[in-house]
């Protein structure tokens, strides 16, 4: 075992490599919360069948009929079992189903869905483990850590990971083998299965005699999961594997960590492994504002076209609500930015300002066909006009792209507000010809790209921390009836706040199928938070990720260096009065909201139990804080309408 410090050693038992001409086995565990199968598990198994002579798909739940249409091609069985033990007991369920016809192999693999890959080629790493004189390998491994950190007693020992385990048959028909399987316990957390299987297993098998390796052992001292926080050095030093968890992990302990998700992305893309099974993988199964920070989805575009492809151009439609008229010719303006032909659709309240804005039309000179509609109703604003009356150019017109756009003034807000607010939509998304060259181009380059708009809004309006206001209850409504099951960002939503965005019109079908009516809307009591137009503002991303297509955050240059400037003052600010990282800051300030204002001694007392001080004037300063602290907090739970303005 490589890392024999951290083991007992006892008398070994005879070992051999693996045969020239051996058979392995995969028993490969899924779980899906919708019974599909992800694109990123069929590609998997395809690059392994070279490798294995049988493989057994394990499958923790039912299968949808789409689920089993995906692993038909590539899997020799399919086990459909009860959701129940994780994927231990889905491997616990492989053994048990092959009973003694397990005696046909020379090795088992025991592998979960919680990778992609291969990054790197398998071949290599077989070529490597094969020539060893070992029981049993892994492809990573984890440090010894103790206290344990599931159980705060012990340690938890240096183990294989779970998620690849390979057996040789001298130890896999062993007695040992079985008894382990037989008696395995039950496991009803994620807890459970690491204190009771993966954390126990390899010392348990070292223990009896097995010899263990890895394919690819830990580099450093580092007590954290070494393949979640040095993905990138496992990919550069060859291993195939690249852990789910980097990208669906709590952003601000990857930040604290220094963990770059887009620096390994890149490493995986050089590779040759296609991004788009990662993207879609993430998209529908991960909080869609946790993997926009993870993978740092944020694209910052030059002015310069550097990257549009003008020998395949996407068939572009703009649809723009004009509500107020005097605004349509630099709707217009910003629309020319687009790159090639496009058609316009505009939408307006009444017939009168239909009619002016059929002449402003008629003065300019146009790249493809318009039409100005008059609306049934004003309900719902731009959402009622994009959803209802222009349904049948969404659903039927034919077109890769289409570009929501509306005549933004922002009435309620202070006039720096406003007109910031409506900048900030029309330059992150349509600034200059170059600049909406490159966006346009983000959809050359990635096919699962669902949606790109300008990134949530915070100069001029209290946003951040805040952004579901009342609107979260309805949406998780809402998402139910459409069948939307992404999961729903804890604290702000990753949504186009002010409703502008460039969009593949597959992406929304979910919302655009749907048939709304103006009645849905209400009129313009219903124009608040709670009701479905701001509701369905906040829906886009979770709609396109339900289909499968990802989402990306765009930003000019300009608006970028203002936007980073004040955000970098504003959580300085706030960092100052508490000390640590962000991280340990965030834990404190839930802590200290969560008791309540009223509960200051409780909070003193756990903060101070936290970051408890050297000197009697240092703890009467930190009191002195703390105070402060909860007079904000107590003020800013007072109803007020400037906190849950956000449009």
């Amino acid at each position: 075992m490589s890392k024999t410090s951290d083991l007992v050693v006892f008398p070994s038992r005879a070992s051999e490599p693996f045969p020239q001409d051996g058979r392995r086995l995969l028993i490969y565990v899924v779980y899906d919360v919708r019974g599909d199968v992800e694109d990123y598990i069929p590609y998997a198994l395809r690059e392994l069948r070279v490798h294995v002579a049988h493989i057994l798909v394990v499958v923790n739940g039912t299968l949808t009929a789409r689920g089993r249409a995906a692993l038909a091609p590539v899997a020799d069985e399919v086990l459909e079992r009860e959701n129940r033990g994780f994927d231990i007991w889905g491997y616990k369920a492989g053994l048990d189903h092959l009973g003694e016809s397990i005696a046909e192999y020379d090795e088992v693999i025991l592998a979960n869905d919680t990778w992609f890959g291969p990054i790197n080629p398998f071949g290599p790493v077989f070529d490597q483990m094969d020539g060893q004189s070992l029981h049993f390998w892994g492809m990573t491994d984890h440090a010894r850590v103790e206290p344990h950190p599931f159980t705060q007693t012990g340690y938890l020992p240096y183990h294989l990971q779970s998620y690849w385990i390979a057996a040789r048959k001298s130890m896999f028909l062993s007695d040992t083998w079985r008894a382990y399987w037989r008696d395995l316990p039950e496991m009803n957390s994620y807890s459970d299965a690491v204190v009771k299987h993966e954390g126990v297993f390899t010392e348990h098998f070292s223990d009896a005699g097995f010899i263990g390796e890895v394919a690819f052992p830990i580099v450093t001292e580092t007590a954290e999961n070494y393949p979640v926080l040095y993905a990138r050095q496992l990919l550069e030093a060859g291993c195939p594997t690249l852990k789910r968890r980097p990208f669906f992990q709590w952003p601000a302990h990857l930040d604290r960590l220094a963990v770059i998700g887009r620096w390994t992305l890149d490493v995986a893309e050089k590779s040759g492994y296609p991004l788009e099974l990662i993207y879609q993988d993430l998209a529908r199964n991960v909080q869609p504002r946790v993997y926009n920070a993870d993978a740092a989805m944020l694209s910052v575009l030059p002015e310069q076209d550097v990257s549009y492809d003008s020998s395949a151009p996407l068939r572009t439609v703009v649809l723009a609500h004009i509500f107020y008229a005097e605004m349509t010719d630099e709707m217009l303006d910003r629309a020319e930015m687009l790159p090639g032909d496009y058609d316009l659709v505009v939408t307006t309240a009444d017939e009168e300002k239909a009619a002016a804005i059929r002449q402003v039309i008629a003065g300019r000179r146009r790249r493809g066909k318009s039409e100005v509609r008059v609306v049934a109703s004003n309900n719902g604003r731009d959402q009622g006009a994009f959803l209802i009356d222009c349904r049948d150019v969404l659903l039927d017109g034919g077109y890769d792209l289409v570009v929501k756009i509306h005549s933004k003034k922002t009435p309620q807000d202070i006039f720096h507000v406003g007109r910031h607010f409506r900048r900030q939509q029309f330059l992150n998304l349509l600034n200059s010809p170059g600049y909406t060259a490159n966006v346009v181009a983000l959809f050359q380059q990635e096919p699962g790209l669902g949606i790109v708009y300008p990134p949530m809004i915070h100069l001029g309006h209290p946003t951040l921390g805040h952004s579901w206001w009342s609107n979260k209850h309805g949406f998780y409504e809402r998402c139910k009836q459409l069948g939307i099951r992404v999961p729903l960002d804890d604290i702000s939503p990753l949504a186009p706040f002010g409703s502008m965005y460039i969009a593949r019109p597959a992406a929304l079908r979910i919302l655009v199928e749907h048939e709304w009516t103006y009645d849905d809307f209400g009129g313009s009591e219903a124009y608040q938070d709670g009701g479905l137009a701001h509701i369905l503002e906040r829906m886009p991303s979770y709609a396109a990720g339900e289909l499968g297509y990802h989402t990306r955050t765009i930003a000019n240059a300009e608006y970028f260096a203002m936007s980073h400037t004040a955000l970098d003052y504003k959580l300085d600010q706030m960092s100052e009065t508490i000390p640590g990282a962000t991280m340990d800051q965030i834990g404190v300030l839930r802590d200290l909201g969560y008791m309540g204002a009223g509960n200051m001694s409780d909070f003193v007392r756990m903060y101070m139990h936290r970051h408890r001080p050297d000197d009697e004037q240092a703890i009467e300063t930190w009191y002195q804080r703390a105070e402060r602290v909860r007079v904000i907090l107590a003020r800013l739970r007072r109803p007020r309408s400037w906190l849950r303005r956000a449009r």
